[in-house]
């Protein structure tokens, strides 16, 4: 689905435009979704990400992607911030190994 938040899992709702004769049509609410490239500082590379800003948000009240993918379950997590989230979890244990 082109229209959803990469991180959160965001997409678009459904409602009734209602006139001013109470003549209900439907619609499509969209997400407010920006392209933004986050810093991984566990991976040492920039991601790419399509994201809704309520998410942009989030990432700075959690302090950067690294921080907001591993406190965050990844039930809650779309598929490719999933993704991401185990290539950051694999690197952090190497890291802590080594």
């Amino acid at each position: 689905m082109a229209r959803m938040c990469e991180l959160t899992g965001k997409k678009p709702l459904v409602g009734m435009n209602v006139s001013h004769s109470h003549i209900r049509t439907k619609r499509r609410y969209l997400p407010n979704l920006q392209n933004v490239s986050f810093w991984s500082d566990v991976l040492g590379r920039s991601v790419t990400l399509k994201v809704s800003t309520a998410a942009l948000r989030t990432v700075d009240h959690n302090d950067g992607l690294d921080n907001f993918l591993l406190t965050t379950p990844a039930t809650k997590l779309a598929p490719k911030a999933a993704k991401l989230k185990k290539q950051i979890e694999a690197k952090h244990a190497d890291i802590a190994a080594a």
